[in-house]
């Protein structure tokens, strides 16, 4: 008897995903474990392996968003028959439009939520997102095609923000643009990306910073590259995430997760380092890091970093982060405040060394100084906390023996 391929759930609190492409066709021998389509989920896009072996017979859906659960595929016996099954409706993939001539885009009238045998249309990411705020469907206007309610909807409605009947404008005169105008859909990572931060920043939050002093902290990390045999080259970040996660066990408010009604706190350093790809930024986690050395955490970050920009993340290698680490040093940016990774309490924002002027024993020296700015959740981490924890970093990096 064929075996249904379901839409698998990849990661908590995923509720759908959208089908890029199907790497076998209908009528294919397929192998349990072997790559079947490629998933685009709210984190990451990634390979979804096949669940039996056998024949692909059907292939029900063949791109779009889908719900966690419903039937894809079959897979079963060449020759076995299959009923015929009734043809989907899969939501539009992200396009990109160009526009010759420049217009205002007129804002869809609000219309009230759609409803089929009795239910309300509306996406599983907004369905998601309405639970979490508490707010009921039927009470938000319906955006999407026939009155469906789109997660942008929900935000607007959580943020107070009513849709209006209809908005117009006129055209701007031709003289106002002159060439063309690209217009880029939001991709499942945007929005998700728009989203979380749109969470963020209902979080109470509050920020502290330090000024570190980097001259052990760099005659360690050029040991560590002189002493290197095989792997990643030791970065001065790659002996930050050392330096944190020892922190983060001494302090274990900081290492912790917001979770509404409580607040979870953890005994081992799961640390998320933030990279820029091109599609917008994902946070590939470092495990444990508390239990490794300088040179694990290179290697770990170096095929996560190579992985991240070459898009074959997984869904585990976004999961499970406790702290994370945003660096723009290598940008040559010398502070900046990072916005909170809910539900994680805390981000570390780093700025880049940079060779000061500053006085020591009351003579001035020229040192390499660089900045630390924590952003903390304040339903979590009181001021004095973090203040202890932001110490004891600083303590680490200008005597990295201290950490060990």
């Amino acid at each position: 008897m064929a075996t249904e391929i379901k839409l698998p759930r990849l990661g908590q609190g995923m509720e759908s995903g959208t089908i890029v492409k199907w790497l076998k066709s209908e009528g294919d021998k397929v192998e349990k474990g072997e790559p079947l389509y490629e998933l685009d989920t709210d984190k990451v896009t990634q390979e979804v392996e096949a669940d039996a072996s056998g024949v692909l017979l059907r292939i029900s859906i063949r791109e779009g968003e889908v719900e966690v659960g419903k039937t894809i595929a079959l897979i079963g016996e060449a020759g076995e028959s299959v009923q015929e099954s009734e043809p989907q409706e899969p939501s539009p993939s992200p396009k990109r439009e160009t526009k010759r001539e420049a217009r205002v885009t007129e804002l869809k009238p609000r219309q009230s939520p759609s409803r089929a045998n009795g239910r309300i249309k509306a996406s599983p990411l907004a369905r998601r997102i309405a639970r979490e705020r508490g707010i009921e469907l039927e009470n938000v206007a319906g955006t999407g095609p026939e009155g469906r309610v789109v997660a942008e909807d929900v935000e607007r409605t959580a943020a107070g923000i009513s849709v209006p009947r209809l908005m117009t404008a006129a055209p701007p005169s031709a003289a106002a643009f002159q060439g063309e105008v690209e217009v880029e859909q939001l991709s499942s990572m945007r929005k998700t990306i728009a989203r979380r931060l749109t969470e963020a920043w209902q979080a109470p939050v509050f920020q502290l910073g330090v000024t570190v002093d980097m001259e052990r902290a760099k005659s360690v990390r050029a040991k560590l590259v002189e002493l290197n045999r095989d792997g990643a080259k030791p970065t001065l970040s790659d002996l930050l995430t050392k330096v944190c996660a020892a922190a983060l066990v001494r302090h274990r408010a900081l290492n912790a997760l917001f979770q509404e009604d409580r607040i979870e706190l953890f005994t081992s350093a799961n640390v998320g380092i933030a990279v820029a790809v091109e599609q917008g930024l994902v946070v590939p986690v470092i495990r444990s890091c508390e239990r490794l050395s300088v040179q694990e955490i290179a290697n770990t970050r170096a095929e996560l970093v190579e992985r991240a920009r070459g898009g074959k993340l997984k869904q585990h290698d976004l999961a499970d982060g406790t702290f994370t680490i945003s660096n723009l040093g290598m940008y040559g940016i010398e502070r900046f405040i990072a916005v909170l990774n809910p539900p994680q309490v805390a981000i570390l924002a780093v700025g880049s060394v940079e060779d000061k002027v500053v006085a020591v024993d009351g003579e001035p020296h020229v040192r390499p100084r660089m900045e630390l700015t924590l952003t903390c959740d304040h339903r979590a981490v009181d001021g004095a906390t973090g203040a202890q924890f932001l110490t004891t970093v600083k303590q680490f990096l200008e005597e990295p023996g201290l950490a060990l």
